[in-house]
């Protein structure tokens, strides 16, 4: 009987619960949203992991981020190659650059040095081969769409770095910076733009995969151990990939400010979802006293308040569901870093319904006003 009235109630008296569900909803989507784009903006610093196909990354020792990768010395490749089971070893740069286009003034640019092979590693996820083969040309580079307009510059256009004329010769989709912009260039040009990778041949990192069913685990110990930690030291893609994102998220006042932030949307959102299914509950006390006049014990009234926040606040997850994927659609449309998970969506839903839940246990302390005696006043 609880059950039924519950939902009846519900539906009966959906304009006074509609406030609440919309609250409910509303909250939801903050959270989804503002999760999201946390894990979409931080995730960027990871893309050069997360973009390429290498299964381990050979760099500096203390590295905390992949974007603040030091050189190590080109003789590093020679502790590669002497593992039989290690395959495809090629080097990735990362450079620096002031950039001069049609525009006119400068743009800060990170150069991206990657192997131009067909089946390169290095970003294998976003640049093709076709795109791999443009490079070979000296001087050629790629820039990711949403940088166009920053560049003033498209597919044919000229620029310099650093002095030095460059050609765009593509367009790729995938590795918007957080702060800055990439231009992808072969090894070669990459070396040319920026004096300090000239000077050398030491690299940023060295990346390779392991043959099927080898012990990719006991090679990069061995290596870790031959290194001493201080020539080089290898990750696991998704271990350098994390380590940058939490070094970005925990680290730097960016990522700090961003967790304030979506903190106080959090606590807006619990607190407006838990006073408005309040004031709800309030608003029937009336029919709770009518309740009570019938012979339903507080007991029978308490299941009632409970199931009635329950389903408000799946209807409002449902909404809240409903309005994040379209605002992930808008975003994707817009090339906004927004990273919609299924542990965001899932986390948010768990804080509202508790929130739903918690607002109707407090709610219950005004069932003591649904006395029968105040239908006669």
């Amino acid at each position: 009987m609880a059950v039924s009235i519950a939902r009846k109630t519900l539906i009966h008296e959906w304009r006074r619960f509609l406030p609440a569900i919309v609250a409910v909803g509303f909250s939801g989507v903050l959270m989804i949203v503002q999760g999201a784009l946390l894990l979409g903006i931080i995730g960027s610093n990871a893309l050069y992991v997360t973009q390429s196909k290498a299964e381990y990354w050979v760099g500096f020792p203390g590295t905390q981020s992949v974007d603040l990768g030091r050189p190590i010395g080109a003789d590093t490749a020679t502790s590669l190659y002497i593992e039989q089971n290690i395959s495809n070893i090629e080097p990735f740069l990362l450079g620096s650059g002031d950039w001069r286009g049609a525009r006119g003034g400068g743009t800060g640019v990170t150069i991206v040095g990657i192997d131009t092979k067909a089946n390169g590693l290095a970003l294998g996820r976003i640049v093709p081969a076709i795109m791999r083969n443009l490079l070979l040309e000296p001087g050629t580079v790629l820039i990711d769409a949403t940088d166009k307009s920053k560049l003033a510059i498209d597919v044919g256009g000229s620029a310099e770095i650093n002095g030095r004329r460059v050609r765009v010769v593509g367009i790729i989709d995938g590795l918007r910076g957080l702060g800055g912009v990439n231009v992808i260039t072969s090894i070669d040009t990459a070396r040319t733009l920026d004096t300090a990778l000239s000077t050398s041949d030491n690299v940023t990192y060295f990346l390779y995969n392991v043959n099927k069913f080898a012990p990719g685990d006991a090679i990069l110990n061995r290596l870790n151990q031959q290194a001493g930690g201080k020539r080089f030291y290898v990750w696991p893609a998704q271990d350098l990939a994390g380590m940058s994102i939490r070094y970005w998220l925990l680290e730097s006042g960016a990522g700090i400010a961003f967790i304030f932030a979506t903190a106080i949307a959090m606590l807006v959102g619990t607190l407006v979802t838990s006073q408005t299914l309040m004031a709800a509950v309030a608003g029937s006390i009336p029919q709770y006293a009518t309740l009570r006049a019938l012979g339903v014990s507080f007991k029978s009234l308490r299941i009632i308040v409970i199931e009635q926040a329950a389903w408000v606040g799946v209807l409002g997850l449902l909404l809240g569901a409903t309005f994040s994927i379209t605002a992930a659609t808008i975003a994707n449309v817009y090339r906004v870093p927004f990273e919609l998970r299924t542990s965001v969506m899932l986390a948010a839903s768990i804080v509202v319904l508790l929130v739903a839940f918690a607002a109707g246990l407090l709610a219950l302390r005004r069932l003591h006003h649904a006395d029968p005696a105040t239908l006669l006043r």
